[in-house]
């Protein structure tokens, strides 16, 4: 009997399966698509960052070569040292790897880390590019449900540690969920970790546009951070280079060596153009940056500013933060069969959180992802009055649909 191929183990992409719904969908000019779908900035970088960009492409001819796996060394030292400012640990270069965006840093640890039949643990709603790449590995995917403000438990996750658990993982700010995981969380499921020899992956592609002052966590602080702390950064977001595709990983020197047999083997080595771009971003782009980050928020607020719109239907928003507000729909129909509906009867492309859980798990029926990056106020306003319009039947008693 032929057995499945790896790719065969697992769903298909589900923003490309969600941006085929927009297809034969004809958008009035009056009501125009708002497309909530995908967490990626749609604008181009900075003029001043292209511009770095095009001389790099003419005037240093090893921007068209190979360089190091690891990333350019500049970099490196430039995110050790940006990192140790703003954590307050001792974070040396030799610690930091650069990747092809974030999701390579992910996969590159997870391959360093398990083999067939580990287990590794993700809070639900999961990202689902995580679930996708544990599945393709031969690693189990072990769901955390989380509360209803969407915060993981460590008690919970402690009862589903067994000898194949290999690393829990943590999204902060949180995709889908938008929450920010409070430090003193972050914290417990770090001594969790330390305790029972396992990895702590914590994943702050949005670290950029989290609410707080200062540091999220202070994990760094801790002198044996190495021992269980694997950090995962995205410049995609902060600088909009998502095409260049240019993330980061802060691991133990020892983990890296077999992270590098990975990355020397998928890429060779990250973008170098994207890189230049990241260092140069890092080090010019901090008041822009700022004013990125104060738009963000500005977003986040006309989301709870429009809240009230729609509440009386039934709607709860559960999370919200960086580009996501994480929602649950009042009506008697599944979120699935709900998101496509929205394309054709009100000109909104968002996700299903059907896409976010296991199969078997009813709360992905009711909620959906709204990722609100690319959409200004004033089109936030227009999303929650077609929602506030939607003239479909409502769940009975807010059960399951």
């Amino acid at each position: 009997m032929t057995r499945p191929s790896r790719t065969a183990t697992t769903f298909p992409p589900p923003i490309m399966a969600a941006k085929r719904w927009v297809e034969g969908v004809e958008f009035p000019a009056d009501r125009p698509l708002i497309n909530v779908s995908q967490a990626a900035p749609a604008e181009p970088p900075p003029e001043t960052l292209r511009q770095v960009i095009a001389e790099a492409a003419l005037n240093q001819p090893s921007a068209h070569l190979y360089g190091p796996v690891f990333g350019l060394p500049a970099l490196r030292e430039e995110v050790a040292g940006q990192w140790r400012r703003a954590y307050g640990g001792d974070i040396e270069a030799e610690q930091v790897a650069i990747t092809s965006g974030c999701n390579q840093a992910f996969c590159a640890a997870i391959t360093a880390l398990c083999t067939e039949g580990d287990e590794v643990i993700l809070p639900t709603p999961w990202y689902f590019n995580h679930k996708m790449w544990l599945d393709m590995s031969g690693v189990t995917a072990v769901p955390l449900p989380t509360g209803p403000e969407l915060l993981p438990d460590p008690g919970e996750a402690e009862a589903r540690i067994t000898n194949n658990t290999r690393a829990i993982v943590l999204v902060t700010p949180n995709n889908p969920g938008g929450v920010e995981y409070p430090a003193d969380l972050v914290e417990s499921f770090y001594r969790l970790a330390q305790a029972r020899g396992l990895k702590l992956i914590v994943d702050e592609t949005y670290r950029d546009f989290d609410a707080r002052p200062g540091a999220a966590h202070d994990l760094f602080t801790d002198p044996d951070w190495p021992d269980t702390l694997i950090q995962l950064y995205s410049f995609s977001k902060a600088y909009r280079l998502t095409g260049h595709r240019v993330g980061a990983m802060v691991a133990q020197p020892s983990l890296l060596a077999e992270v590098e047999k990975f990355l020397d083997t998928v890429t060779i080595c990250p973008n170098q153009l994207g890189q230049i771009a990241a260092l140069w971003g890092m080090r010019n782009l901090g008041q822009w940056l700022a004013g990125e980050r104060d738009e963000i928020l500005d977003r986040r607020a006309a989301i709870h500013d429009n809240m009230p719109k729609i509440t009386p239907q039934g709607w709860q928003l559960l999370g919200c933060g960086a580009y996501f507000a994480y929602l649950h729909h009042p009506f008697d129909i599944p979120s699935d069969e709900l998101a496509p509906l929205l394309v054709r009867e009100a000109g909104i492309l968002l996700l299903p959180a059907t896409m976010f859980y296991p199969d078997d798990e009813p709360r992905g029926a009711r909620e959906l992802r709204v990722a609100f990056a690319n959409v200004d106020r004033p089109a936030i306003d227009t999303l929650f009055d077609r929602l506030a319009g939607l003239d479909l039947p409502l769940a009975p008693n807010g059960s399951s649909a």
